[in-house]
C-alpha cells in the first residue's frame, strides 16, 4: 500500500521547496526519523509529499546546509546525530604530553533553583528547580577546566539519580543514551576573568588567577535550549586560532 499523500502548503514568503524543509523537519522533530537514522529515498519522499524530484532534492539541500542532515557517499541520506562533544578544550593549549582523551570528573550533583539568566536561557519559569553539576576536566591527571552546568530537570530527570560510575567522559552521547538528549548546535560566547576561592582550589591555581571562561549554551533539534554552561581553564593556556579568507 502506498503511503498517504502528504501536501505542503506554501507559507507567505517561502518557496516551495524552503516549505518543504520545513514539513520534513517537523517530520524528524516528531521522531519519525531518530538522529543518525535514514531518510528514505528521494523519489518515494518526492512521491509521498506529492512534488517533483528537483524541488524535493533542494529541500534537502537546504537541511544540509543548515546542519540538520548530512549526504553520505554511498549510502545515503542521514539525520545529523549532533554534537559528540563540542570539547572546549579547542580554546586552550595544555602540554599533556600523552595524546590521552580527557578525563570527566563529577565533583558534585545537586538541584537548585536556577538563577534568572539560567532560567531565561533554558526557556523556564523564575526559580524552577534545575540540575546543577560542578564537572573537572583533567589530562595527565592535572585539572585543566572547571565547568558548572545548569539542566532542565523535564529532559533530565534520569540523570538525578544515575550511578555517576556509569557516566561517560564525553557527556552529549551520554545525554542521548541515558536521556534521549539530542545537541544538534551549541553557541559558545568567550570572556576573561578571575577564579574565585572554589574555582581556583579546584584547579590548582591561586585565588583571582586570570581565566579564560566560556559561556555556553546548547540547543537540541527543536531550537530548544537544553544546557546551559561555563567553562573556566588558565587564561595563560588560552589559545585560539581563527583563519580568516
Amino acid at each position: 500500500m502506498n503511503p498517504p499523500l502528504r501536501l505542503v502548503p506554501t507559507e507567505p514568503g517561502l518557496s516551495r521547496y524552503a516549505s518543504l524543509a520545513q514539513a520534513l523537519r517537523a517530520r524528524v522533530v516528531a521522531g519519525e526519523w531518530p538522529p543518525g537514522s535514514a531518510l528514505p529515498a528521494e523519489s518515494q519522499l518526492a512521491s509521498e509529499h506529492g512534488v517533483a524530484l528537483g524541488t524535493m532534492r533542494r529541500a534537502l539541500e537546504l537541511l544540509v546546509e543548515q546542519g540538520f542532515i548530512e549526504r553520505i557517499h554511498g549510502k545515503g541520506t542521514f539525520v545529523r546525530q549532533g554534537l559528540a562533544g563540542a570539547t572546549m578544550l579547542r580554546f586552550f593549549r595544555f602540554d599533556s604530553g600523552t595524546g590521552e582523551v580527557p578525563e570527566s570528573r563529577i565533583l558534585q550533583r545537586s538541584l537548585v533553583n536556577a538563577p534568572a539568566t539560567v532560567s531565561r536561557a533554558l526557556g523556564i519559569g523564575t526559580g524552577e528547580q534545575v540540575l546543577r553539576l560542578h564537572r573537572l576536566r583533567l589530562m595527565a591527571g592535572q585539572p585543566r577546566l572547571f565547568e558548572e552546568l545548569w539542566l532542565p530537570l523535564d529532559l533530565f530527570a534520569p540523570l538525578v539519580g544515575d550511578d555517576l560510575s556509569t557516566w561517560d567522559d564525553l557527556l552529549y552521547p551520554m545525554f542521548a543514551r541515558k536521556a534521549q538528549v539530542h545537541v544538534h548546535r551549541a553557541l559558545d560566547e568567550i570572556g576573561f576573568a578571575q577564579l574565585s576561592a572554589t574555582q581556583a582550589r579546584h584547579l590548582a591555581l591561586p585565588v583571582g588567577h586570570p581565566c579564560a571562561q566560556v559561556q555556553r549554551s546548547a540547543f537540541d533539534l527543536t531550537g530548544r535550549c537544553v544546557e546551559v554552561r561555563t567553562t573556566r581553564g588558565d587564561a595563560h593556556a588560552f589559545h585560539y586560532t581563527v583563519t580568516i579568507t
